[in-house]
Formats: C-alpha cells, sequence, structure tokens
C-alpha cells in the first residue's frame, strides 16, 4: 500500500510487520501496490443513535427545563472518502482524499408557478464536500519524503489515525474532534520520513483565525475561510514524532505553535490596541496505540493553551465588558486552555474459539472513557466539562468491515443533566486498487 516503506497490498491482505502497518494506517492515502500505478480506496461510516436527552439548544442554559425531554435518533453518514492516487514515477506521487460528510451537501432551484410565479433556490441536504487532502510528493529515500499541498495536520491521535477502523467508538473520539479541528487538513507543506523505529513529519501552514474560536470548540473553527481561499498572513508549524521499538506498540508525540490574530480579511481590520494582540495557539499531546496478544488499546492527552484569550474574545464579541468576556453566557466567548484526554481497551473474544480465529474473524469486547474540557478555567457556565463513558462490541466479518454497538453515557457536572446514549455504526476501510 505504501510503496516508500515497502509495503505490498494484495487482494486486500496486507503482509506487514507490526510497526509497518501502524505507520501505514497514518499515511492513510497510498500509495502503489505491485507496478500498479493508480490506487483507488476509501472509507466510510453509516451510524444510527438514540438520544435519551433533550436536543434543545438551550438544555445547558436552563437544564431544569429539559430535564425531562423526551429522547430522539438520527441516522447518519459521518464520513464517505474516496482516494485517489498516482504514481508519476522517478519518486514522484500524487494523493487525494475527497470526503463527504453527513451525506454530502445538496441545493436545487424550483420553479414556483403556483405561488410568485418564480425560481426558488432550496437546500436539500445539510451534509458538507470537502477536499481533505491533495499533495504532490517527491520521495527521495525512505527518510525524506518531501509532501506539499493540502495535508493532514497529525495533532492528536485522531488526526493522526482518523479512519474508522481505528477507533472502537462508532463517533470519532469526542474530546479531540470538540476542541481540535477534526480532520485537521490545511494547505502547506511537510517533510517526513522513517529512520530505524521513529517516524517524523514537520510541517509549514498558514497560522489559525481567532475569529472562530469559541466556548464549545476552543480552536476546532479555526480552519474555516469564508474566501476562495486560505488566509496565509500568519504562520504555524507542526510536528510530530513517533515510536515503533516494542513489538506491537506505537507512542507519539506532537505539538503545533502558531499566531492565530491578523489572520482574516481585510488585514488592517484590526486597529487600535487589537494590532497587539498575538493569540498564539500552543498544543502539546502524547498518544499510544497498542495491538498484541489479541488486545487492542489507544490513549491520548492533549492541552493547549491561546494567549490573549480574553483580550481576543472582547475584540472579536465587543458586545461583553473586557473585564471577563470569558465569564459570559455567550456560548461564542472562549477561554486560554483546553484539555482532552483519552483511554480506551478492547479483547478480542473470538481469539479464543479456534474455527474463528482461523477465519479471521474478530470480535472486540471494548471499554472508552473520556474526559475533556473546551474552556478549562471556567468559574460559571461550567457545562463545558465532560466526561465519556462508553463501552460495547466490533465485530470484524473481515478486515475491512466492521460492525460497532456501544452505550454511550456523557457526564456533567453537578447543575447539569447528564447525556446518555445507545449507538450503532457500520463502517468499512480499503484499498481497491
Amino acid at each position: 500500500m505504501i510503496k516508500q516503506f515497502g509495503i505490498s497490498f494484495v487482494a486486500g491482505l496486507m503482509t506487514l510487520s507490526t510497526a509497518e502497518a501502524q505507520t501505514n494506517a497514518a499515511d492513510s492515502v497510498m500509495n502503489h501496490a505491485g507496478g500498479n500505478r493508480l490506487s483507488v480506496g476509501g472509507y466510510g461510516e453509516v451510524a444510527y443513535s438514540r438520544n435519551f436527552y433533550s436536543d434543545n439548544g438551550n438544555r445547558y442554559t436552563n437544564p431544569q427545563k429539559y430535564k425531562n425531554d423526551p429522547s430522539h435518533g438520527r441516522f447518519d453518514i459521518p464520513h464517505a472518502v474516496i482516494y485517489l492516487g498516482y504514481d508519476f514515477g522517478k519518486g514522484w506521487t500524487m494523493g487525494t482524499e475527497i470526503e463527504f460528510e453527513h451525506s454530502g451537501t445538496g441545493s436545487s432551484i424550483e420553479y414556483e408557478a403556483d405561488e410568485a410565479i418564480e425560481f426558488e433556490s432550496e437546500t436539500e441536504r445539510g451534509g458538507e464536500v470537502e477536499l481533505e487532502q491533495f499533495w504532490l510528493q517527491k520521495n527521495f529515500s525512505k527518510a525524506l519524503h518531501l509532501k506539499m499541498g493540502h495535508i493532514v495536520v497529525p495533532i492528536g491521535l485522531t488526526n493522526f489515525k482518523h479512519e474508522p477502523l481505528n477507533f472502537f467508538t462508532v463517533y470519532r473520539p469526542e474530546g479531540e474532534r470538540t476542541i481540535l479541528p477534526c480532520t485537521w487538513h490545511q494547505t502547506g507543506v511537510s517533510l517526513w520520513g522513517r529512520a530505524g523505529n521513529f517516524r517524523y513529519e514537520a510541517q509549514l501552514l498558514a497560522g489559525l483565525d481567532a475569529f472562530h474560536f469559541n466556548r464549545s470548540n476552543w480552536i476546532q473553527g479555526g480552519t474555516t475561510s469564508p474566501f476562495e481561499f486560505d488566509v496565509a498572513n500568519k504562520y504555524a508549524v507542526a510536528a510530530r514524532v513517533d515510536n515503533y521499538s516494542v513489538p506491537g506498540l506505537r507512542i507519539g508525540i506532537s505539538g503545533y505553535y502558531g499566531q492565530s490574530m491578523h489572520n482574516s480579511v481585510p488585514h488592517d481590520m484590526e486597529t487600535g490596541d487589537a494590532k497587539n494582540i498575538k493569540g498564539n495557539v500552543y498544543i502539546g499531546t502524547l498518544d499510544f496505540t497498542y495491538n498484541a496478544h489479541n488486545w487492542i488499546a489507544r490513549g491520548n492527552i492533549d492541552y493547549g493553551y491561546v494567549s490573549d484569550a480574553e483580550k481576543i474574545a472582547g475584540y472579536v464579541y465587543p458586545n461583553t465588558s473586557l473585564v471577563k468576556p470569558y465569564e459570559s453566557g455567550n456560548g461564542k466567548y472562549f477561554g486560554s486552555h483546553a484539555v482532552a484526554s483519552m483511554i480506551e481497551a478492547g479483547y478480542d473474544i473470538f481469539s479464543q474459539i479456534p474455527s474463528l480465529r482461523n477465519d479471521n474473524k474478530k470480535l472486540y469486547v471494548f471499554g472508552h472513557y473520556e474526559y475533556y474540557d473546551s474552556y478549562l478555567n471556567a468559574t460559571t457556565k461550567q457545562w463545558t466539562n465532560k466526561q465519556i463513558f462508553a463501552s460495547g462490541l466490533n465485530y470484524y466479518p473481515v478486515k475491512e468491515i466492521g460492525i460497532k454497538a456501544e452505550y454511550n453515557f456523557r457526564k456533567f457536572k453537578s447543575g447539569y443533566n447528564n447525556e446518555p446514549s445507545i449507538n450503532i455504526g457500520v463502517v468499512y476501510e480499503g484499498f481497491y486498487l
């Protein structure tokens, strides 16, 4: 699958060492096997949820009012992705990842002859279509690759391994996808490679936009641009190192630094004292994956800080006092610190049944725990402080397909209503050429 690591992909079966398999999963897009120049693959998720709590947007503002609201359900296609790659030869390759989120998006124009005799534009579907990866790469050696274009930013475990067979829960782990862009992708330049038991990556990117930070999701919206281009008045750097010394175990660290103010349009819109606001974003993460002896375990801890958060909130949302804007009840205001942590472990019970083990079927019984807070130092409005308890099953009839079921319990601090749910999902991930 990934030529630069000497990995082959034959008839849907990967013959890899454990370390190579882990590295291959991380670099999910491509490459080329058996001399084939074209690679085609993808992954997808279909999910059903029944949520036993209110879906009213004010349920955290007035918890008692919505305590006894009825449950609600939903079907969803969180992600459907197509990989396309091509090997031009002489070390030059191309990769793309086209993602349809929540069934994509759609609109139509209708001729309303029975109303005002006019054409009306209607939104038919509320999802998104994104070009998540689009890059050219020059492979100099196993230890050095230069990637240029739209790339995944591997900060945190979920961004590093975001495909649906890389987590037990039906949806991606909640903490990281809440406080960070997920999957985090931006246009930039990347140097990466493998040396011994280490894999490294360093990236140069455009800075985030502080005007899209908020209480609920911290910096998640910082990659959003309403324009036909990404503003790059300020720059950022991201780096990641992973170690595979212990068979079956990968341990990784990643970090990010960039300035988030003065990275919007028009460039001179910040005036007066706002010109001195930096909005420096610092993120550090530690994560691991263990896959051996019929066990799979994963975990991460992410911690982040934005400088001048109080000044940014006061400038971006001027209707609030500059004294302590982050204590406003409005969910848009954000704090300087955020944290996300997760650990999960599952055991393959089919490994103890010879006929099922020999047929490569797997059934993992798993437990999952998260703690995260998108507004770590808030003294009021503490609904951003959450714990997740989940347990369930993952059944793999074949290597590329998973059927998931879980009970999920979102626990808040006292004063807010806890949020239990049941989730069922069907996922796939593979290469077809």
